[in-house]
C-alpha cells in the first residue's frame, strides 16, 4: 500500500450502471483517487456525456463511451496510454455476469492490467489466468483478503490510540458514506487538523487509503482484529488529530447489516450518520421499509454509548432546493447539524467535532 502513485492511467469499465447505486465503485473513482489518474468511463448508457456533469452535474473532461474500442481511441487521440482496466461495478453479491466477463477479456487482449473488487475473483478464473499471462497483464482481486495467518485477532490495542475518532455510518448501503468520509478527511486537513481516513471497503483501497481492509470478505472471527489493527497502524504510523472509519452497509439493512463491527471495534468517539431522505425502502430490496431516522440515531448510540453529532445528506432524487430544505428539517427534528456535503462541504460537520477535539487536547 505504500507504492508510488498513481500507478497509472485506468479506464473505468461501468456498463449500464453509471449514475446508478450499482456503479458506486466508479462514481468513488470519477470523483477523486490517487491510486490512478482516470481518463474515462465506459458506459453505452450515458456515451458521449462528461462524468462528472452525469454524477454531480459539475464537468471534469472524463468522457464516457459505449466501448472499450471507442475509449482506446480517445485515449490515443489526446496521447494517453492506459495502463488499467478498473471494474467500476457493485452488483449485489460482488458477482460477474457474462457480458461483463466478454468485456474483461477484450481488456486483456488490449495489454490493460485489471482491477476488480468483485467477489468473483479473476485470479482464480482459469480462462482469465490464461488469458493474462499470455498477454502479460497482471489481475488483481482487491476483494482478496490476506492469509489467515496473517489476519489480526482484538487484542485491545485499540485503547492506545489517542486520535479522535470518528466513524462515518449510514442510514442503508450504497448512500454515500465514503464520500463523506473523503470530504471530512478534507475539510479538517483545510482547517489545519491532520486526518487519515481508514477504508473498509474496495473502492476506498482503489481511491488510495493506505490503511484499508475488506471488512465484507473477511472471516468474521478475524473482522474486529482486522478493523482494530487499520486504526491503531494509522494511529500508529501517523498520530493523526482525527481517524476517520468508513462505514459499511447499515444497522438495520436486512442484507448488508454493518456497523456492529465498526463501534465494537474501531470504538469511535463520535459518530456521523449519512442518510438519503427520498428512500423509502432499503436499497434493492422493495418492501423492506428503512426504519425512522430518530430510530436508526437511538440504535447506533445504545448500542455505541457515543453520541452522533451530525448527519450528512445524499440527495439522491432531490432537487437542490428540495435537499437544502430537507436538511434544515432535519437539523430541526434532530438537533444536530446536517448538510450534502458535495452541495454545501463538509465545514460545518467539522465544527461539529470541536468540542470533542478539546475533550482530547488536540488543538490546530
Amino acid at each position: 500500500m505504500t507504492d508510488p502513485l498513481p500507478e497509472g492511467n485506468a479506464i473505468i469499465f461501468c456498463e449500464g450502471a453509471f449514475g446508478t447505486p450499482n456503479g458506486k465503485t466508479a462514481h468513488g473513482l470519477v470523483r477523486r483517487t490517487t491510486r490512478y489518474k482516470v481518463l474515462s468511463v465506459i458506459d453505452s448508457r450515458n456515451a458521449s456525456k462528461d462524468a462528472g456533469e452525469v454524477l454531480d452535474g459539475k464537468h471534469n473532461n472524463m468522457g464516457i463511451y459505449p466501448s472499450l474500442e471507442e475509449t482506446l481511441q480517445a485515449a490515443h487521440e489526446i496521447g494517453q496510454k492506459p495502463t488499467h482496466f478498473v471494474i467500476g461495478l457493485a452488483p449485489d453479491g460482488g458477482r460477474l455476469s457474462p457480458d461483463h466477463r466478454q468485456a474483461i477479456k477484450e481488456a486483456i487482449q488490449a495489454g490493460l492490467n485489471v482491477d476488480s473488487g468483485l467477489h468473483d475473483f479473476l485470479s482464480e478464473d482459469p480462462e482469465f489466468l490464461d488469458l493474462a499471462q499470455r498477454h502479460n497483464v497482471r489481475l488483481r482481486d482487491v476483494r482478496k483478503t490476506p492469509p489467515r495467518r496473517e489476519l489480526h485477532f482484538f487484542s485491545g490495542k485499540i485503547e492506545h490510540v489517542k486520535s479522535l475518532k470518528v466513524a462515518v455510518l449510514g442510514t442503508d448501503s450504497a448512500v454515500g458514506k465514503r464520500t463523506t468520509a473523503w470530504r471530512l478527511e478534507e475539510a479538517l486537513s483545510e482547517k489545519g487538523y491532520s486526518a487519515v481516513l481508514v477504508g473498509t471497503g474496495q473502492t476506498a483501497w482503489m481511491q488510495g487509503a493506505h490503511y484499508c481492509i475488506m471488512l465484507d470478505s473477511l472471516i468474521n472471527d478475524f473482522v474486529s482484529g482486522e478493523i482494530e489493527h487499520a486504526v491503531w497502524s494509522a494511529w500508529h504510523d501517523l498520530h493523526p488529530d482525527v481517524i476517520i472509519i468508513e462505514g459499511q452497509g447499515s444497522l438495520l439493512n436486512p442484507a448488508y447489516p454493518g456497523g456492529f463491527e465498526i463501534l465494537a471495534a474501531a470504538r469511535p468517539d463520535v459518530v456521523v450518520l449519512q442518510h438519503a431522505p427520498a428512500r423509502q425502502e432499503y436499497d434493492g430490496f422493495p418492501g423492506y421499509t428503512i426504519q425512522p431516522l430518530e430510530v436508526q440515531i437511538k440504535a447506533i448510540e445504545i448500542i455505541s454509548g457515543k453520541p452522533v453529532i451530525a448527519i450528512s445528506i445524499n440527495h439522491e432524487n432531490l432537487s437542490e432546493e428540495e435537499t437544502l430544505k430537507s436538511c434544515e428539517a432535519i437539523s430541526k427534528q434532530t438537533g444536530l447539524p446536517t448538510v450534502d456535503v458535495l452541495i454545501k462541504g463538509a465545514e460545518e460537520l467539522v465544527t461539529a467535532f470541536v468540542p470533542y477535539l478539546q475533550q482530547k487536547n488536540i488543538e490546530k
